[in-house]
C-alpha cells in the first residue's frame, strides 16, 4: 500500500492491531508523550535541519538549566501563545453568529487541513535527505490506527469551530477543558489506563468546575454547548487513538512516523477528505452566492485568502507545539498549557467583551486545578516508572523522562494533528 509516496505493506503479521487480546498497550501517556523525545525528534537550535529523525533522540542529562535554555523555552511558549491566540480570534471573528457569519465553516476547515497536508508533505519531500520517512505499514494498521486518529481529530476541530458560531470563546474554552474527563474514560475503554481513586477524583474535580461554569449562564446556547461538549468527547477519543498510533513507533518499520511532519502528512489528508465530504453535505452551498463572501469573483478570492491565512496560522501553531513539546519538561509545558487557557479567556474578555462572572472565575480555577492534577498525576507515574509486562510474560521496570502533549491545542486548531 502506498501512502504519501511511501510504501505501506499488506502484510499484517508484523504489526499489532487494535483489539488483539494478546497485544499489551502501554499505559496512557499521551498527555506526557511517552517521552516525546522518543517519538519526535529534537528540534534543537537548527530549525528544520534538527527535525530529522534518524533514530530515537537521546535523553538530555540532568544538568543545571542554563539561561539560553530558559530564553529558548520562553521564546517558543510566546510563539505558541501568539499563534494560538490569533487563531482563536480568527475563528471566532470569522464564524461568530454576530460577527463574520462565514457561511461555510466545514469548507474553511477542509481548506485548513488541506493546506497542512500540502505543506507537511512538501516539506518532508523537499528535505527528504534530512528526514527518515520510511514507513512500512499494513492496511490493517492504517485503517485501525491512522484513519480513526485522523477522523477523531477532524471531528474535534470541526465541532469546536461549530460551537463558536453560537457561544463565546470564554464559555467554549472552559467547557472544552472537560476533555481530560473523556480522555480518561476512553483510556479505560481501550485498556490504556486502569481505574483508580485518583483518576475518579480528578474527573469529579473537573466536572464540578464545568458545572460552576454552566450555572447561571445568562446567554446559554443549547447547540453551542452540545457542540463544544461533543468536541471534548472527540478530543478524548482522538488522544486515546493517538496513544495507540504512537505505539507502532516502537517498531523500526515505522521509524518514519517519528518525525512530526511525516506524521502530520499521514493524518491530514484523511482529515481533509472527511471534512470536505461533510462540507458538501452540510454547508449551505446554494446560499453562497447570496453572501458577501462569494457573491463576486473578487469576494471569492478574498475569502480564499482569508482561509489561507487561517490555515497558515494553524500549521505553524501545530508545528510550534511539536517543537515546544520536544524541548521542554513536563512541568514547564503543563503550567504553560494551563496558563494558555487563562490567556485565551482574558483576551476574549477584552477583545470580544465576553461576560465573565465570579462564578465562572471560580469554575475556571477548579477546572485548571483538575487539569493540573491530571497532568501531575501522569508526570509522577512517568518519573517513578511503570511496571510493564512484555510479550513473553516477564515484567520490567522502565523509567522514562516525562514529556507532555498539549491537551487543549484543539480548541484553537483546526487541527491539527
Amino acid at each position: 500500500m502506498s501512502v504519501n509516496g511511501t510504501m505501506v505493506h499488506n502484510d499484517e503479521s508484523n504489526a499489532p492491531g487494535l483489539g488483539n487480546d494478546k497485544e499489551k498497550y502501554v499505559p496512557l501517556e499521551i498527555e506526557i508523550g511517552v517521552s516525546l523525545k522518543e517519538h519526535l525528534s529534537d528540534p534543537g537550535d537548527d530549525g528544520l535541519d534538527s527535525l530529522s529523525s534518524h533514530g530515537l533522540a537521546s535523553t538530555k542529562s540532568k544538568s543545571a538549566i542554563s539561561a539560553p535554555d530558559v530564553l529558548k523555552t520562553l521564546f517558543f511558549i510566546l510563539v505558541w501563545y501568539t499563534f494560538s491566540t490569533f487563531l482563536t480570534l480568527y475563528n471566532k471573528t470569522l464564524l461568530g453568529d454576530h460577527l463574520g457569519r462565514f457561511p461555510a465553516p466545514l469548507l474553511m476547515n477542509a481548506f485548513h487541513f488541506g493546506l497542512q497536508a500540502a505543506l507537511s508533505t512538501f516539506i518532508t519531500w523537499y528535505w527528504s535527505h534530512r528526514f527518515d520517512t520510511a514507513v512500512a505499514m499494513s492496511w490493517r494498521d492504517y485503517f485501525v490506527r491512522v484513519v480513526p486518529t485522523a477522523l477523531g481529530t477532524a471531528m474535534d476541530v470541526n465541532l469546536s469551530n461549530a460551537s463558536l458560531v453560537f457561544i463565546s470563546v470564554t464559555f467554549a474554552t472552559m467547557c472544552k477543558s472537560a476533555a481530560p474527563i473523556f480522555l480518561i474514560l476512553f483510556a479505560f475503554a481501550f485498556r490504556l489506563e486502569s481505574p483508580s481513586i485518583k483518576l475518579l477524583g480528578i474527573i469529579m474535580v473537573i466536572s464540578v468546575g464545568i458545572l460552576l461554569t454552566v450555572a447561571k449562564e445568562t446567554e446559554f446556547e443549547f447547540w453551542g454547548f452540545v457542540f463544544v461538549m461533543l468536541a471534548a468527547v472527540m478530543s478524548g477519543f482522538r488522544w486515546s487513538m493517538t496513544q495507540i498510533l504512537l505505539q507502532i513507533l516502537l517498531s523500526d518499520c515505522f521509524v518514519g512516523l517519528k518525525n512530526p511532519l511525516t506524521l502530520m502528512s499521514y493524518v491530514t489528508p484523511v482529515m481533509t477528505l472527511a471534512t470536505a465530504l461533510s462540507s458538501l453535505m452540510l454547508d449551505p452551498w446554494h446560499e453562497f452566492k447570496h453572501t458577501s463572501y462569494f457573491d463576486s469573483p473578487w469576494h471569492t478570492v478574498r475569502s480564499c485568502l482569508l482561509m489561507l491565512f487561517g490555515g497558515t496560522l494553524a500549521f505553524f501553531m501545530v508545528l510550534t507545539e511539536y517543537i515546544l513539546i520536544s524541548v521542554t519538561s513536563a512541568v514547564t509545558v503543563t503550567i504553560a498549557g494551563v496558563v494558555k487557557e487563562a490567556v485565551t479567556i482574558v483576551v476574549a474578555v477584552f477583545y470580544f467583551h465576553d461576560e465573565f462572572t465570579w462564578l465562572k472565575g471560580a469554575g475556571l480555577i477548579v477546572i485548571m486545578v483538575g487539569v493540573a492534577l491530571f497532568n501531575w498525576y501522569k508526570y509522577e507515574r512517568m518519573q517513578k516508572g511503570e511496571v510493564r509486562e512484555d510479550a513473553s510474560g516477564r515484567t520490567s521496570t522502565e523509567t522514562v523522562p516525562a514529556k507532555y502533549v498539549i491537551l487543549e491545542e484543539t480548541d484553537d486548531q483546526e487541527d491539527e494533528t
